[in-house]
């Protein structure tokens, strides 16, 4: 399949005709697919960039989220149907945004892993369930192009053509394994997820953070990754387009003295201009300066049970509990034909085995399960290999 079929629509760019469209989609019938494109790595952010719906009886609409920010109208003409996304936690962030909040999803990715598909991507689902080839060659272009080229526009309408018969067709598979009632409860806690909270220190996720070892150098990857984000931000560009996450680590290990050490350092060459320069060297010359006392602290708080490697020598009985769990969990992964981290959480299991029930029962098992958040279906299903394991 390489073309929708009923052609590429006219994008969606005025009031006028973003009321028509809602109208259209207010009458249709059944689930509606829903898709947005992002930016990543171009502009500072995730906002969407175009967003497209496909609803039996409305047909496929493309909207320009630039020239229509405000579509909580077509959030709410929808808001009580079903939703159908592949991947929906990549793209809730930034529907949300523009006042897009489902109350129901399906979500075509989430139902492959579950029923056990060795690959989840679209165009593989797709091809895989239906038997239609998508055209695929788009999805990193810098989607804030304005116009958007016609070849973008016809990939964009079909990432939603198909969608809805991929989410029949999964619904049917995923009832022939007794695993649709699981789907539900997963699609039931993505759709009522609250917004994820800011990140803390995201300072901290410098790509090369881990050469970092001393607290000033530290310092200086705060300074100028901080720096970095003002700037990005300013100029609506992605961060890496202005500062590579390279070069900070870079200049953080070496501790520039001065400007001309800065611009020999990688990442800072003969492109930088004199004042761009000086603008990091004063970013590295305010983590020099900074007292003892204001320099970050090595490593993050992190709450729970630590890193596992460590367990051996701080608690062999906790390191214990923890192979025997993970055996256990992979057995029935197995044999559930998932993926383990879709049965249960890596981070669940470690906490369970850190600080387990001060007694081992299925009815204490189950209660640490939930109180990490989860699932009835997780819980029904892991509890029996935990208790074995915990024991």
């Amino acid at each position: 399949m390489l073309e929708p079929r009923d052609g590429i629509p006219p994008v969606i760019a005025d009031e006028d005709a973003l009321a028509e469209m809602i109208a259209a989609y207010a009458r249709g019938a059944g689930p509606v697919a829903v898709d947005a494109e992002r930016a990543s790595g171009y502009r500072y952010g995730q906002r969407a960039y175009l967003v497209q719906l496909r609803r039996e009886g409305a047909g496929t609409a493309l909207i320009d989220p630039v020239a229509c920010p405000d579509l909580s109208g077509l959030g709410e003409a929808i808001g009580d149907t079903e939703w159908v996304l592949h991947a929906a936690t990549q793209d809730l962030p930034c529907l949300r945004e523009i006042g897009m909040v489902p109350s129901r999803i399906f979500d075509t990715e989430l139902a492959g892993r579950l029923a056990g598909f060795p690959r989840v991507g679209l165009g593989a689902m797709v091809e895989g369930v239906l038997g239609f080839v998508l055209e695929k060659g788009h999805s990193a272009v810098d989607w804030s192009t304005r116009p958007l080229p016609e070849p973008w526009l016809r990939y964009a309408a079909l990432d939603v053509e198909l969608l809805v018969d991929l989410r029949d067709a999964l619904e049917k598979e995923l009832d022939r394994q007794g695993k649709l009632e699981w789907a539900r409860e997963e699609f039931d806690a993505i759709a009522s997820a609250p917004p994820a909270p800011p990140r803390k220190d995201p300072w901290r996720r410098t790509s090369g953070m881990h050469k970092v070892r001393r607290r000033r150098q530290m310092a200086v990857v705060r300074e100028l990754w901080t720096a970095r984000d003002k700037v990005a931000q300013r100029r609506d560009v992605s961060p890496g387009k202005v500062l590579s996450d390279g070069a900070i680590v870079e200049a953080a290990l070496g501790l520039p003295p001065n400007v001309h050490a800065l611009a020999g350092l990688s990442g800072f060459g003969h492109r930088m201009g004199r004042r761009q320069l000086e603008q990091w060297q004063a970013a590295v010359d305010r983590a020099k300066a900074l007292p003892d006392s204001e320099l970050p602290q090595p490593g993050q708080t992190v709450s729970g049970p630590p890193p596992p490697r460590s367990w051996a020598d701080r608690d062999p009985a906790a390191a214990a509990r923890l192979s025997a769990a993970r055996a256990a969990v992979s057995a029935l992964a197995e044999q559930l034909n998932m993926p383990q981290e879709n049965l249960i959480t890596p981070d669940t299991v470690r906490r369970v085995c850190w600080e387990p029930p001060a007694e081992i029962t299925e009815a204490s098992v189950s209660e640490a399960l939930a109180a990490h958040g989860a699932r009835r279906w997780q819980i029904a299903q892991v509890t029996p290999a935990l208790v074995a394991a915990l024991a």
